[in-house]
């Protein structure tokens, strides 16, 4: 179970959760510091990068096929949520770095997108 930002259940569904009522957070606002401190805690390996604006993490797989097969869960996955990942990939590597432009910083999207990328890498 996760929770963060005010909504709470299953990681795989939090993609089309969108709770908007009071005492919610819109998954689209840009998360406070706290906030996003406390989100990226709950995540394995992910870190800020730009001045808090974004966060990141490199994958690591055996070799190139795996990290492509990562790549394509993932994209599938960003599409349906209409969140594309910043992303590069050399050999068994993937940098992603996400962040949400329309909020100019972090939210709650990033977060969980980064959740279900990391279920897809296990």
């Amino acid at each position: 179970s996760w929770r963060l930002g005010g909504w709470t259940g299953p990681v795989v569904s939090a993609m089309v959760r969108h709770p908007e009522g009071a005492g919610h957070r819109s998954m689209a606002q840009k998360l406070e510091d706290r906030e996003r401190c406390a989100g990226i805690a709950r995540l394995q390996g992910w870190r800020e990068t730009d001045g808090g604006r974004a966060i990141t993490k490199t994958y690591t797989f055996a070799d190139f096929p795996a990290a492509f097969a990562f790549m394509t869960r993932s994209a599938l996955t960003a599409e349906r949520m209409n969140h594309p990942p910043e992303w590069s990939n050399v050999y068994n590597r993937v940098e992603v770095k996400l962040t949400t432009h329309s909020a100019s910083g972090v939210t709650n999207l990033d977060m969980c997108l980064a959740a279900l990328m990391d279920q897809a890498a296990s």
